[in-house]
């Protein structure tokens, strides 16, 4: 893929995103906790829970309302990186934990990241709210895939 075609892509790098940057290693100050062909994960500069990671797409992918049935795999692998990340820090009540992506247009940043916090059972007041399940501006990733699956419109 040439330079003009990457950058026309919706799903490339993206220099002015914070979570580009990080992903490529051009952020200084993040420390990648995981890091695999499509994926990283790091810790949420502003962590709602004593556990809260975010698993990010390499590639510049836009919001969760942006995905297709096609993105099924990505959200699943996005889960998996993040349930495993609690298990190496060894919480072990995986019914405890929130998985989630802020739906648009509460999104702070416009790049594609999965939240991982644990234990949920310990948010504190302001996390659940910003973190609820069933609102308008938050959607668990159990959600995500049902609508995904369902090839239903994410919006």
């Amino acid at each position: 893929m040439s330079a003009e075609d990457e950058e026309q892509s919706p799903y490339s790098y993206d220099s002015r995103c914070i979570f580009c940057r990080i992903s490529n290693n051009q952020e200084s100050g993040s420390e990648i906790l995981h890091s695999d062909e499509d994926l990283v994960c790091f810790r949420d500069i502003r962590p709602g829970a004593p556990y809260h990671y975010l698993v990010v797409p390499k590639k510049h992918i836009g919001n969760c309302k942006t995905l297709t049935n096609e993105h099924v795999p990505l959200v699943r692998n996005m889960i998996e990186v993040g349930k495993n990340m609690l298990q190496k820090n060894h919480v072990t009540d995986l019914e405890d934990i929130r998985l989630g992506f802020h739906w648009p247009p509460f999104c702070s940043i416009g790049h594609l990241h999965l939240h991982v916090l644990a234990p949920a059972s310990q948010l504190g007041f302001l996390s659940r709210m910003i973190y609820r399940i069933n609102s308008y501006w938050f959607i668990t990733a159990d959600q995500l895939l049902e609508r995904l699956q369902a090839n239903t419109t994410t919006s």
